[in-house]
């Protein structure tokens, strides 16, 4: 309840001041949030409008740590309407393993996401993207563990009133100098009900340095305060014996209502 408090309060000081004329503004185009499933969606953001993810997790029991609180940040740009530039980083990593706590800051990745095909109602939306580690960290890891670079398949199709996003990942991990490829595969299914997204999720991941296999359970829920901004709340259960037991998780999406460019 205290981590949950704090975070909500984190991520409340965190969101953008925004106006009441922004807010009731029908011109500002919906959000596409990523989070906080896994797995990504193939749709891209409206072109020219920055788009913001950012969020706290806290986790425990992993093959690294004891248990983990960090924080998420995710920026988002659509240069053109089949092509995604995004950042993403870890501001703060606070780890405590073995009765010692540590507080480091995390990695930065940069990528670009293309959209191969566009979806319409006959047809899924399809997406192939990129991603590459700019900076390493030494705070402990997640279950999946880090990657120097990964590539990622993205299907995203709505049927019978439900959403799909489905992904199949394939990264690089490096261990001093040995170099093993990871894969990973997602399924979420999401429902609207008004302005409530009800999310359910199973991932996967080999652990190639572990011998083993992270698998795990993901539910979350998100209310759209308005067309451009989506608060989330959820949780993820870890399902072996080397994945993260328990993760709880709060954050928010926001598109920034200007446009950059005409």
């Amino acid at each position: 309840m205290k981590f949950a408090s704090i975070c909500l309060l984190t991520t409340l000081c965190a969101l953008p001041q925004i106006s009441a004329a922004q807010l009731g503004s029908s011109s500002v185009p919906d959000a596409n949030p990523g989070r906080p499933t896994v797995s990504t969606p193939a749709t891209l953001p409206p072109v020219g409008y920055l788009q913001f993810e950012n969020g706290g997790v806290f986790a425990e029991q992993s093959p690294e740590f004891s248990n983990r609180v960090g924080t998420s940040q995710v920026t988002k740009l659509s240069v053109v309407p089949r092509l995604e530039l995004f950042l993403q980083s870890e501001p703060l990593a606070i780890s405590t393993s073995e009765g010692q706590t540590s507080v480091h800051e995390g990695e930065v990745f940069a990528g670009v996401q293309t959209a191969v095909l566009s979806g319409s109602e006959s047809r899924p939306s399809l997406s192939i993207s990129y991603t590459r580690r700019l900076h390493v960290s030494v705070a402990p890891e997640f279950d999946i563990g880090t990657f120097r670079q990964s590539a990622s398949i993205l299907l995203s199709d709505d049927l019978g009133g439900f959403h799909v996003d489905t992904n199949g990942i394939f990264a690089e991990q490096i261990q001093g100098a040995v170099h093993r490829a990871q894969f990973g595969q997602t399924l979420s299914i999401s429902h609207r009900i008004k302005k409530f997204t009800i999310s359910a999720e199973v991932w996967h991941f080999s652990q190639p340095f572990l011998r083993g296999n992270a698998l795990g359970n993901l539910w979350a829920v998100s209310y759209s305060l308005h067309n451009n901004l989506v608060l989330d709340a959820g949780f993820d259960h870890g399902l072996t014996k080397t994945s993260t037991r328990w993760q709880g998780f709060v954050g928010f999406t926001y598109l920034l209502p200007h446009r950059l460019w005409k």
